[in-house]
């Protein structure tokens, strides 16, 4: 079943369980936001971030250059600037397919599927993520031990495919690594490229002692 949201393109991947904060200064998407906020209830203040394909620039051909698959997000704490900008908190609720988009209105909308996670056998799955730990906790040492300071310190979910996505929006990944694990069909096939994806970083940061290429705690925010 399919329904229509509006869609914010990003130059970013969105998660579930995710926290995305935003900054909304274009008009577009400051009429999306008006928008959410007439709708009473606040569970139903849903719209749909896609990333845009690196390479291509936020514009008027988001549509064409946008992934297929993105996140849905519920629309959380917003504050109002007197000049009409937002900053806002908004939290990832599940994977979405793009089926259809329309650009006539004042933002963009999309027709778009919920995707479910698949599974697969519990017991495999656990095993998978235990050894994700594992291979995360390498990660973060030798980070922590080139930056001279502890980080990603806090706890991680237990969850499986909670913590799948946790170490999918921290580990130093580009956005088409990032996408390649948002679209992973089920949490044990997510788990599995994230360790390779950080054993491969682990090589190279033994290799050329210095940071990974991209920031590794993903914090601030994200200017439409």
């Amino acid at each position: 079943m399919t329904e229509q949201l509006p869609i914010f393109p990003l130059g970013m991947v969105a998660f579930p369980g995710m926290t995305v904060p935003l900054h909304i200064f274009e008009e577009r998407y400051r009429a999306m936001v008006r928008h959410l906020l007439t709708i009473d209830d606040p569970a139903r203040r849903r719209f749909g971030i896609v990333a845009i394909r690196e390479g291509y620039e936020t514009g008027g051909h988001e549509a064409r250059s946008m992934y297929r698959i993105g996140c849905v997000v519920q629309l959380g704490t917003v504050s109002q600037y007197d000049d009409g900008r937002f900053d806002l908190a908004a939290v990832g609720q599940e994977r979405m397919r793009v089926m259809g988009t329309d650009a006539s209105g004042p933002f963009l909308v999309a027709d778009v599927e919920v995707m479910p996670e698949e599974t697969r056998p519990s017991v495999d799955t656990a095993r998978e993520a235990a050894h994700a730990l594992a291979t995360f906790a390498d990660y973060r040492d030798l980070v922590s031990e080139l930056r001279g300071d502890d980080v990603m310190t806090g706890s991680l979910p237990r969850d499986p495919e909670l913590l799948s996505y946790v170490l999918a929006s921290t580990c130093s990944l580009t956005l088409r690594e990032r996408q390649q694990l948002l679209e992973s069909p089920t949490t044990h096939e997510r788990l599995g490229l994230l360790r390779r994806l950080m054993r491969r970083e682990i090589g190279a940061m033994n290799a050329i002692p210095s940071l990974p290429a991209t920031e590794v705690a993903r914090s601030g925010w994200s200017p439409n």
